[in-house]
């Protein structure tokens, strides 16, 4: 795995037409908000919070999956019920965008560089991404809403390539999940790890600013 280093940037990206972006955990910090939410829904069930594996799942998975995980079966439709009463806007305070994204954002609409954003939050993200400004940068924005099969089914990468007609090996994937890891393999798309050493990776990307600064170091396609 190439750890990203501006003083020798890789081959690869001069060549770089789209990036992919996850959204959880690659746009913005968002782990304590998602351990909030379902808390919320667990309250209003009468239970106790989610447990530290519970919150690690949460913050990867499509909002059924979720449910699905943290609340027992045959109370599934009162969850429902409660998380239908949330207002997801009253979590936006504690969601965060990661340092340096409006400057790499920048950067890469001023190389030409298409964006989208491909993550398993269900209806939500679109409200996201207006709410910090920056759904300007992204087309298309794929949820597990709007696909048969949610990460790391290749489905959302796939629909994103027929949208901008590229080939895979100019289209870089970023993300901090196994999932996005499995997602991005299954599409034969490189995948780039943000913040997560662990991960099978092309690049590692430790963050934004150091991507940036590669990028500055390669000539615009």
């Amino acid at each position: 795995m190439y750890v990203c280093n501006p003083s020798s940037p890789p081959q690869f990206l001069s060549r770089l037409a789209g990036v992919i972006f996850d959204c959880d955990g690659v746009l913005v910090d968002s782990r304590d908000a998602n351990r909030m939410y379902y808390n919320l829904i667990r309250e209003g069930l009468g239970m106790l919070p989610i447990t530290p594996e519970e919150e690690h799942y949460v913050h990867m998975h499509s909002v059924t999956e979720c449910l699905a995980r943290i609340i027992p079966a045959e109370r599934l439709d009162e969850a429902e019920v409660v998380r239908k009463k949330l207002n997801y806007e009253d979590i936006f305070p504690y969601i965060f965008l990661e340092d340096g994204l409006i400057e790499l954002l920048d950067d890469l609409a001023g190389r030409g560089i298409r964006m989208a954003v491909h993550t398993n939050r269900t209806t939500t993200v679109e409200r996201l991404l207006g709410h910090f400004e920056i759904d300007r940068y992204f087309s298309p924005v794929i949820s597990a809403g709007s696909l048969k099969r949610p990460k790391p089914d290749p489905e959302g990468v796939h629909r994103i390539l027929d949208a901008w007609g590229m080939p895979t090996d100019t289209v870089a994937y970023i993300g901090d999940s196994a999932l996005d890891e499995r997602s991005a393999a299954a599409a034969a798309v490189p995948f780039w790890s943000y913040k997560n050493p662990g991960l099978a990776a092309v690049m590692f990307v430790p963050d934004f600013m150091t991507l940036r600064a590669c990028l500055s170091g390669c000539a615009p396609r």
